[in-house]
């Protein structure tokens, strides 16, 4: 998928800077936030990463532990503490000129598979050199537990706005290719995914700027 210019000549104003910059890039679920994010970092493939809010979800064991399961997805269902933590050491990170840091100053987080359906601990590797991390997710701009401190730790941050049609058949797609259904993606679809949509798209004014992405 192609990104318009406008969109590529403000991450490359933000690597010019020369200092660690962290773009957040917020929508609700199937609004192509992990394709847009990796599109826009493979333009800048040595100076930017993508680190997914996704990562951060609470292990399916400890979902079942909680009761939570069946609302994976929800804001509670996540450790936003830790993602806090994470982009906040993400910043204080004493940035180098070239790759050959040591690796005791590369800050590890966790990425999420979609075919495990869990966060794997140390995944992405945040190495000093590092100009631009580009995070997405759910909840950048929520204002509701420790979620509220996410928007302070971004530079910028950009909402994908998406066509609540186009993006509810990417979410079905995206369940039933992971096994549900089309009925039981449909039900998940409206009994959880849209209630937080509905949540995440209150909070949209936070973002620094409106994002069009309807391509399929």
């Amino acid at each position: 998928m192609s990104i318009a210019q406008v969109w590529l000549d403000q991450a490359a104003a933000l690597i010019a800077t020369g200092q660690r910059k962290i773009l957040g890039i917020a929508a609700p679920p199937g609004a192509g936030k992990s394709t847009f994010a990796q599109a826009l970092q493979a333009h800048f493939p040595h100076e930017s990463l993508v680190l997914p809010m996704d990562g951060f979800h609470l292990a399916n064991s400890e979902l079942n532990r909680l009761g939570r399961a069946q609302r994976k997805g929800a804001p509670d269902t996540f450790d936003a503490a830790g993602y806090v933590n994470v982009l906040a050491r993400i910043r204080s990170q004493v940035m180098v000129a070239n790759h050959s840091a040591d690796t005791a100053h590369t800050i590890y987080a966790p990425d999420f598979r979609r075919e495990f359906s869990e966060g794997i601990a140390g995944a992405i590797a945040v190495e000093p050199h590092i100009k631009l991390v580009i995070t997405e997710g759910n909840y950048l701009l929520l204002q509701e537990g420790a979620w509220r401190h996410v928007r302070a730790q971004l530079d910028v941050a950009w909402y994908l706005s998406v066509d609540d049609t186009v993006r509810n058949a990417r979410l079905a797609g995206r369940h039933m290719r992971y096994g549900r259904t089309q009925e039981e993606a449909l039900a998940w679809i409206a009994q959880t995914d849209e209630p937080n949509a509905v949540r995440i798209a209150a909070s949209r004014h936070l973002a620094d700027a409106q994002v069009p992405w309807d391509e399929l």
